[in-house]
């Protein structure tokens, strides 16, 4: 229904009356759990919250990719969105956000103005937030169209049910 099934190692057979169960790698049902339960903190700041606000609604519905309830609290949540221009004075305000968060944590640029400074190329803009914190997902865009975030939530699900982390794992 959302995916892939649970990967199954063995099914044992027994006889009649007596109780089967199955067995599976424990980080293969970790990671397959931690998919469909994304508890996204919104770091808005600018225009893109219109789109932000969109792949909310009904449309498109972010509920059925288990990312529907935004946390305002950092220590609720997982999945860190920013979306929208971060200024020089917001940026030690988005770092202490993302302290805050519990492991395993996710971070997600929503929109050029995050991913890289979008035409705010001044002073007082931050030329991209991993400058600051590590990104997982880039979504480019100005705004970054519905289909395109509920892309990059996919791409997310993805890395979250491998248990790889991209930045780090594939270096190594």
């Amino acid at each position: 229904m959302y995916g892939k099934p649970l990967p199954v190692v063995s099914v044992p057979r027994q006889p009649a009356g007596t109780f089967e169960y199955l067995t599976t790698k424990k980080d293969e049902l970790v990671g397959w759990a931690r998919k469909f339960s994304l508890f996204p903190y919104p770091f808005v700041t600018a225009c893109c919250a219109m789109e932000f606000m969109a792949v909310s609604a009904s449309a498109y519905d972010t509920d059925r990719f288990g990312a529907a309830l935004p946390r305002f609290s950092p220590r609720q949540a997982d999945l860190l969105m920013i979306v929208g221009t971060v200024t020089q004075k917001q940026a030690p305000i988005l770092l202490k956000v993302y302290e805050q968060m519990c492991e395993p944590k996710w971070v997600m640029a929503f929109g050029v103005c995050a991913t890289s400074g979008g035409f705010y190329q001044n002073y007082a803009s931050l030329p991209g937030i991993d400058k600051i914190i590590p990104v997982d997902i880039y979504i480019p865009g100005c705004p970054p169209r519905p289909e395109m975030v509920i892309d990059g939530i996919m791409k997310l699900q993805d890395i979250i049910a491998r248990g790889k982390h991209p930045i780090i794992n594939d270096k190594f």
